[in-house]
């Protein structure tokens, strides 16, 4: 696992009126701090890579669909370097994965549906300096085998 990675199993709660799933508490061990929450979807077969950030954290939960989640650790003083994980989150694979600030990230949408993510952030998007640095999804760097699913 790419130093810095966490990852914590959820507990989705059903009743006869639904369901519930805790994703993120003060108390958890990946707890950091509080920046935002924001969705994002991807349509079916649509990779949105890579990208990392300088200075915020990412808590990754899929709350439909179901989604490949890759990560690619860069960072030149890490004990990871060059390595690759990836999980697959869906509700029937509830998962938030932290993903440590510099780590390069991306996923694809892996069902047949729509999938929505939801990234809790330790910083605020800034909008006039957004912390994201991009590149392509199948940059040669990375080497990244996004056809897999």
């Amino acid at each position: 696992m790419i130093a810095g990675v966490k990852v914590k199993t959820l507990k989705i709660i059903p009743d006869d009126r639904g369901k519930l799933m805790e994703m993120l508490r003060c108390d958890d061990e990946m707890f950091q701090e509080f920046g935002q929450v924001y969705f994002t979807t991807a349509l079916p077969g649509v990779v949105k890579a890579w990208h990392y950030h300088q200075f915020q954290a990412d808590n990754f939960v899929c709350v439909a669909g179901r989604i490949k989640l890759a990560l690619y650790d860069a960072r030149e003083t890490s004990t990871t370097k060059g390595e690759a994980n990836e999980f697959y989150l869906s509700l029937k694979e509830p998962k938030l994965v932290h993903i440590p600030k510099m780590v390069y990230h991306g996923f694809k949408c892996v069902g047949k549906d729509e999938a929505m993510v939801i990234n809790i952030i330790t910083k605020p998007y800034n909008y006039k300096n957004p912390d994201e640095l991009r590149i392509d999804a199948d940059d040669k760097t990375i080497g990244f085998d996004w056809s897999k699913d």
